[in-house]
């Protein structure tokens, strides 16, 4: 099942895609942010373009676990991604991914606008990586 992860950005939406199998999660660049009609209907052809079967939208929630107005937005997003999409779409906290994704880029020594076009798809695949991992532990708790 080829799964697709969304970090959502007021700027740019950062993007990543499993393998056939949802196994491994891989960068796949970033889409500039073009108001959210424009954006959905981006991403649907995306998804459809590469046959994806489900999607998860990162959840910006705040460090104490309180849900505030971005994450809301990104409910709505997803919820409105998924009616357009006819894709599962879930979502996902994304508190680390964004650090996570600065740190990793800033140990390559990428900086400045290089560090930045990529970002986004970088935290992404992070998203994504945990995502995977989640839906193989659900399956392998379901057993056989």
């Amino acid at each position: 099942m080829i799964v697709l992860a969304i970090d959502l950005g007021s700027k740019r939406i950062g993007l990543a895609i499993s393998d056939p199998g949802g196994t491994v999660a891989l960068p796949a660049g970033a889409l500039e942010s073009r108001g959210e009609a424009r954006d959905v209907a981006a991403l649907c052809a995306w998804m459809r373009e590469r046959g994806v079967e489900r999607a998860v939208v990162g959840l910006p929630v705040h460090m104490d676990g309180r849900i505030g107005p971005e994450a809301e937005a990104a409910r709505r997003f997803a919820a409105r991604l998924a009616r357009a999409s006819g894709v599962a779409v879930a979502t996902l906290d994304e508190r680390w991914t964004t650090v996570e994704a600065e740190r990793t880029l800033a140990a390559t020594g990428r900086r400045g606008r290089k560090r930045r076009a990529v970002v986004d798809s970088v935290a992404a695949t992070l998203l994504l990586s945990t995502f995977l991992e989640r839906e193989r532990g659900a399956r392998r708790e379901e057993g056989p």
